[in-house]
């Protein structure tokens, strides 16, 4: 058997991923506005039966005969999220976690999670990558997207709720395509956190002048002209989901939404222009859960799965970034419409990025070199 038999491939620590690059949010907006173009054009798969399924989660019963079974606590699942992405990345990957909110008690994330990158026509392993920053600067960088099509040019103030890692990516991705920013307001639930993403945010942009903690979501979305909910929480009842009240809003704001969340009456009336990462995405989660998906699924635009269903909202009224982003849809149109997006999360950003990142550690040395075989045993 000849040496091209042989697969060796690359482990990137948390530190190697650094080094990197996968810290560097405009790198990583740009890559999402073109993996949401692939998106647009087709060129990509997903798992289920419409290639659009965000992945496979195991999940726990309340009740079990088995006494080492994990209990269903918040957030406790593993889950694994495989995709391939056509384009200049022609690359497939799948990145798998374990989660659980409970961690916080014992000094770890929430989740944690490990991305294999692989060729996309042999199937060979080119990357075993920490994927905990590789998950969070997409997952930020996505809101990013959003806001530099959808987000007046002028935008000054960021309303936050959630000043956690999702919170300090989603600022730090408005922050590389908004650069007139000044002012956040932020609420949290811990002064820790809130201490934590207050010194973080003066020592990363100096260029925010006014960072003011706020009490009520009410002041969280007042006069901000870019609004975002990251916030982590029970899942199960809408009604005790961050809200978002029309009455609140501004003209001309822009709502990103990557977590949690719902809406008043006011906020689902057509003139609220409604945006989705992936349409695909939407449809799939609603055939794959029980209905209404928004008890099980927390993210609005499953919310907005629901109102189609009951006929309280038509299809038309969807739009999809990657239309806006391809330049085949507007972006924003006036200086006063209401727009919000809604972030689901996708497999194939993070084969978008971690391919970036990967062929970035090529191109500087960086990573250890691994031998899966030099020739396989069973052939």
């Amino acid at each position: 058997m000849s040496d091209a038999a042989k697969i060796d491939f690359i482990y990137l620590s948390e530190q190697d991923m650094i080094r990197a690059g996968v810290t560097d949010m405009t790198a990583c907006v740009d890559t999402m506005e073109k993996m949401f173009a692939l998106l647009y054009q087709g060129d990509y798969r997903m798992a289920g039966a419409n290639n659009d399924s965000h992945g496979a989660m195991v999940t726990f019963p309340n009740d079990s005969p088995f006494p080492n079974m994990p209990k269903p606590t918040a957030d406790r699942r593993f889950m694994a999220m495989p995709a391939y992405l056509g384009g200049d990345f022609c690359t497939a990957g799948m990145k798998w976690y374990g989660s659980n909110i409970a961690n916080r008690q014992k000094g770890l994330p929430r989740s944690i999670l490990m991305f294999t990158l692989n060729d996309a026509d042999t199937g060979a392993p080119l990357a075993y990558m920490s994927a905990n920053l590789l998950s969070a600067y997409r997952t930020g960088a996505v809101p990013g997207v959003g806001a530099r099509h959808l987000a007046r040019r002028d935008a000054q103030v960021i309303g936050l709720l959630g000043p956690g890692v999702m919170g300090k990516t989603t600022v730090a991705a408005f922050m590389a395509v908004c650069p007139q920013i000044n002012t956040i307001k932020v609420k949290g639930r811990g002064q820790k956190n809130l201490d934590s993403f207050i010194v973080w945010a003066r020592n990363t942009f100096p260029q925010i002048t006014n960072i003011q903690v706020v009490d009520s979501l009410e002041q969280v979305v007042r006069d901000s002209d870019i609004v975002t909910y990251c916030s982590s929480g029970e899942v199960g009842d809408p009604a005790t989901y961050p809200l978002v009240k029309r009455e609140w809003v501004k003209p001309g704001a822009f709502l990103a939404m990557p977590a949690l969340c719902n809406l008043d009456e006011g906020m689902e009336q057509p003139d609220v222009r409604k945006v989705l990462d992936n349409t695909g995405l939407y449809h799939a989660w609603y055939e794959e859960v029980p209905k209404p998906a928004h008890h099980t699924i927390p993210v609005i635009g499953v919310r907005f799965m629901d109102m189609l269903a009951a006929g309280k909202l038509s299809a038309d009224q969807l739009e999809d970034i990657g239309k806006i982003v391809a330049g085949d849809a507007p972006g924003r149109q006036s200086d006063d419409e209401i727009i919000i997006m809604s972030v689901g999360g996708m497999p194939v950003e993070d084969v978008a990025w971690g391919t970036v990142v990967y062929r970035n550690a090529l191109e500087k040395g960086i990573g250890l070199k691994l031998n899966l075989w030099n020739s396989p045993v069973l052939f």
